[in-house]
Formats: structure tokens, C-alpha cells, sequence
């Protein structure tokens, strides 16, 4: 079942976090995820979250989400995103 994850982004060193922008995406191919939204404009619509930066990606399923995150080689950059931005990560399984 395909699988989304959500994250919001609050980027407090832009100069660092250029790092992780750059090489986070080889990591995302590799457990089958892809970008679906990576920041551009957003409205909140109803309630009180006001989010800074959005992302969303599809993986093949909740268990890819759980690979990539816990993936001995993004141990480096989780901390790289850690330090320069403050980071929101929700998993979510689609519907089909």
C-alpha cells in the first residue's frame, strides 16, 4: 500500500541545510521514494497549524518510510536537518 510522508520544515541555518537539500534526494530514490511537493506556496484553509516549509513523498509503502529514516546512511544528514532546521515527519498510508 503506497505510503506518504509529510514533513514541515521550519529552516533555522539555510546555508547548512542547502547541504542536505542537495543529497537527501539519492537517499529517497533509493528506498523508492519521490517528491510530490518540496516547498512552493500553501494556504491553511481551516485550523490553526501554520506550517513554514512543506514537503510530501510517496514510498511504496509504510516499511520504505521506516528504511529511509532509520538508513545507517542518512544518519549524517538526519542530523545535518536536525541541526539546521527545526522538522515535523508524519507517515501516513494511502488508500489503494
Amino acid at each position: 500500500m503506497t505510503a506518504y510522508m509529510i514533513v514541515d520544515v521550519d529552516v533555522n541555518d539555510p546555508e547548512g541545510y542547502e547541504k542536505y537539500k542537495a543529497e537527501v534526494p539519492a537517499l529517497i530514490a533509493k528506498h523508492g521514494g519521490e517528491y510530490l511537493v518540496r516547498g512552493g506556496d500553501f494556504e491553511v484553509l481551516e485550523g490553526d497549524w501554520q506550517p513554514t516549509r512543506m514537503v510530501l513523498f510517496s514510498f511504496p509503502n509504510r516499511r520504505a518510510i521506516h528504511d529511509f529514516v532509520n538508513d545507517p546512511e542518512y544518519a549524517e544528514l538526519k542530523a545535518l536537518r536536525q541541526r539546521t532546521a527545526s522538522s515535523s515527519l508524519v507517515a501516513v498510508d494511502g488508500m489503494d
